[in-house]
């Protein structure tokens, strides 16, 4: 046995699978994952870890709460439709307006329990707080309704890296319960796991409030002293009476308590010398931190892409520079979560459960971030003869006009 064989044996081995005599494996030479095994250095252990349970209980505090319905409810309210792919016409795909009517059905309903809002809105919940959204599609074997889609807990989902990258083989497994003794096999075309921000050393996505998550630990420890401080103030100053015998303070504290706290009154005190005042804080709104609070607001606003104004943040906000925050949120952060979502929606369940390759799942409203402006979009393509009449219809949700007969030559 030359040196040849040995390394092929030994690459059987390792892949778990035997090849044929003379022929030679096609398998990918890189290393998957390289990195997941290593350390990146010593965490410092003075917060919590960004576990699932953690994520989704700083998911529940107002600021993250707040950064997530302003991402997660715009998407979810968007109007959307199913259409031909570009550079194909409706009128002549096989069955075209037909298919395309079954899907709009489907995905307005896409199970028993679930509108399309509620089953976005769960997926988009796990896609923004850990970058792990997941739903399974089944086959339902119903020409009116073929297609299935439940949510599932994206925490739970483990990813095979021996995957062979056959749409029929496992690529998933779910975690039921720590007691369970074994997972839940998925296939490749059995499940949409959708992963924010993917990267080459992890298979995992990283979602928005895994970044923001230290400084929604810092915001949430500076909120927590400021409110003690405030619910627990105390009297800015005291007097410090010197050359008094015990009973004459003891007289003086009592003749305070009884006749001048909390009366409005002026106290008059006779003494040789002057009481000391004692100023014990300052008692102004720079106790409770406001600024750090409002820096750690600007910061965490920035690890959702949206603008400081979106978590309460409205100093130097004018009329002017509202429109545009409104619109920078809208590129940088609503938009791209919504082709992420409607991408794994046509590739997952569109192509590769149906094998409907000639249609695709799109958001109407991701173009523009109002009526007016895409009204305006719409009448200039209208115009110039880019679209027709009825293509403009279906943009907006509406049923096609009838075509109307051509006029007969004599």
């Amino acid at each position: 046995m030359n040196i040849t064989e040995k390394l092929r044996g030994a690459m059987r081995r390792v892949a778990g699978v035997s090849l044929p005599a003379g022929n030679v494996e096609k398998k990918r030479r890189t290393v998957a994952l390289p990195s997941i095994l290593h350390s990146y250095g010593p965490r410092p252990e003075l917060m919590p870890k960004p576990t699932p349970l953690n994520l989704r209980r700083f998911a529940e505090t107002p600021v993250a709460r707040r950064a997530i319905n302003s991402i997660k409810d715009r998407v979810a309210g968007m109007r959307w439709r199913i259409q031909s792919r570009p550079g194909r016409a409706l009128d002549e795909l096989p069955d075209g307006a037909e298919r395309v009517r079954i899907l709009t059905e489907n995905f307005e309903a896409p199970n028993p329990d679930d509108s399309f809002r509620s089953l976005a809105e769960q997926i988009l919940e796990d896609v923004i707080v850990g970058g792990f959204g997941a739903a399974e599609i089944q086959n339902t074997g119903d020409p009116a309704r073929p297609l299935a889609l439940w949510p599932v807990d994206g925490a739970t989902i483990r990813i095979k890296a021996d995957w062979d990258g056959l749409p029929g083989s496992p690529r998933y497994e779910q975690a039921s319960s720590p007691l369970a003794r074994t997972n839940i096999p998925l296939n490749d075309d059995e499940l949409i796991y959708i992963r924010l921000n993917p990267r080459t050393h992890t298979p995992f996505g990283l979602g928005r409030l895994e970044v923001a998550f230290e400084t929604i630990h810092a915001f949430l420890a500076s909120h927590r002293y400021a409110s003690r401080l405030a619910s627990n103030s105390v009297v800015e100053y005291a007097l410090w009476l010197q050359g008094l015998t015990p009973e004459h303070h003891e007289r003086l504290i009592r003749w305070w308590q009884d006749e001048i706290e909390g009366t409005g009154r002026v106290p008059i005190l006779s003494f040789e010398t002057k009481p000391e005042v004692l100023r014990f804080g300052g008692g102004t709104d720079a106790d409770l931190r406001l600024q750090w609070q409002e820096f750690l607001l600007r910061v965490i606003a920035d690890a959702f892409d949206l603008p400081p104004q979106f978590l309460g943040v409205e100093r130097d906000v004018n009329r002017s520079t509202a429109g545009e925050m409104n619109d920078q949120a809208f590129r940088q952060a609503i938009v791209p979560t919504a082709r992420l979502l409607a991408e794994h929606l046509t590739r997952d369940a569109i192509h590769k459960k149906l094998g409907w390759n000639d249609l695709e799942f799109v958001f109407a409203d991701v173009d523009s971030p109002n009526e007016m402006e895409e009204a305006q979009i719409q009448e200039i393509l209208l115009r110039n003869g880019v679209v027709t009449i009825n293509e403009v219809r279906r943009m907006r949700g509406l049923p096609e006009l009838p075509e109307k007969p051509s006029p007969v030559t004599p």
